[in-house]
């Protein structure tokens, strides 16, 4: 009888080692080397949403947006690597997903033509921010998480 439960532990050992992410493993995890990652799920397949064009922009002293950066979601829905710290200081920032293209490709008709996500960054100090995107033809939900770089 304990023959099987030390397998069983050492077993869930192993695997549980082998799940811990990395500080540089990008997909699944917090990659801590990206000041500004993106993570898009497409919530009718319930899968991650590839191929989703994206634009970063930063807001002017003028009111207008200055383009930073562009990017293009991978298989897994995120986008690593878009920005790099010296593209990113404080400021107010807009990201524009083109959605609307991402439907079409998928046969659907969207009600939106992009869905935006304007925030203030390094607010309270330097942080990472990963923006996660849930995605629908007819809506789309929005969220952050804000750590401390290099956390």
């Amino acid at each position: 009888m304990l023959q099987p439960l030390r397998c069983l532990l050492l077993t869930s050992a192993v695997l549980l080692c082998n799940a811990t992410p990395t500080p540089t493993e990008k997909h699944g995890g917090t990659d801590t080397r990206c000041p500004l990652t993106v993570k898009i799920l497409d919530a009718v397949k319930g899968t991650p949403a590839g191929s989703v064009a994206l634009k970063v922009s930063q807001k002017a002293a003028d009111g207008g947006w200055t383009h930073i950066a562009n990017g293009v979601t991978d298989a897994t829905g995120e986008i690593h690597d878009l920005i790099t710290e010296q593209q990113f200081p404080a400021g107010v920032y807009r990201v524009e997903f083109d959605t609307k293209a991402y439907w079409k490709n998928e046969g659907s008709t969207p009600f939106h033509e992009a869905a935006d996500v304007v925030f203030e960054a390094h607010t309270e100090g330097h942080r990472h921010y990963t923006l996660a995107l849930l995605l629908s033809p007819y809506s789309y939900t929005t969220t952050a998480v804000v750590t401390d770089a290099h956390q």
